[in-house]
């Protein structure tokens, strides 16, 4: 058994997410009926993570093992001229069998993306907000993200997980020259619709609803119900995955 590791990205929008459902077009569909073909024999992919419809992924990983070795840039070439040209796959290579594209991922990126001007090339891409904020109360509050926490406040109810503790490694807002405001964070993990859920109560802080202390003692209340709004998804990338390659 040979195991290759996918690198790609894609555009969230025409997707039900990544993983694969009954009567919803994915990602991972998508990838799997063009590499059968391909390949001229059933194909089963596991990809990073999950990610829900119409999140985009500017880094994903998947593998898949096969019992016969394969051209890699031939296979790659191929895969790339008859997938969705919202799907782009920029490398296959080999790996070790024990290396998992879900569970080897020593961290993830995501990076939520604001349009604060009118922008018509940014509308499947971007949340448009051009009301005032303050950004840096935003980051002030992003700061008590860091650590290992219980992030249950900002989980999706109903979640079944093991834990809700994430160790939060990076979150900051970035207000860039072209008129975006970009909020990126990254973690060991992540729980489902945390980075919606974290987005839209930071953006309570920046229009003054929501106080630093305040926003501390939801992050402590492990109550969804307490936090803001999760953000529309079309603005949220998963934007990098590390391996210890």
């Amino acid at each position: 058994m040979i195991r290759y590791f996918v690198h790609l990205a894609y555009h969230g929008k025409p997707y039900h997410g990544w993983q694969k459902q009954p009567n919803a077009h994915s990602v991972q569909e998508e990838i799997e009926s063009k590499l059968s073909i391909l390949l001229k024999t059933p194909i089963q992919v596991v990809g990073c993570g999950r990610t829900d419809t119409g999140v985009h992924a500017k880094q994903y990983y998947l593998h898949m093992d096969l019992v016969q070795p394969i051209d890699t840039e031939k296979v790659c070439f191929q895969l790339n001229a008859i997938l969705p040209k919202d799907i782009a796959i920029f490398e296959i290579f080999e790996v070790k069998l024990d290396l998992h594209a879900r569970f080897s991922a020593i961290s993830r990126q995501y990076e939520y993306w604001i349009c604060r001007k009118a922008n018509p090339f940014a509308q499947d891409i971007s949340y448009f907000y051009s009301k005032p904020l303050h950004v840096e109360a935003m980051n002030q509050a992003a700061l008590l993200l860091l650590g290992s926490h219980d992030f249950e406040c900002f989980s999706k109810v109903h979640t079944d997980v093991k834990t809700f503790i994430c160790d939060v490694r990076f979150a900051q807002w970035q207000a860039r020259e072209d008129g975006f405001l970009v909020f990126t964070i990254e973690a060991d993990r992540f729980l489902r619709n945390m980075v919606r859920a974290i987005v839209g109560t930071l953006l309570e802080v920046g229009k003054g609803k929501v106080s630093i202390d305040e926003f501390k003692a939801i992050l402590q209340s492990k109550n969804r119900s307490e936090a803001g709004m999760s953000v529309a998804a079309q603005g949220l990338f998963l934007s990098k995955i590390s391996y210890d390659f």
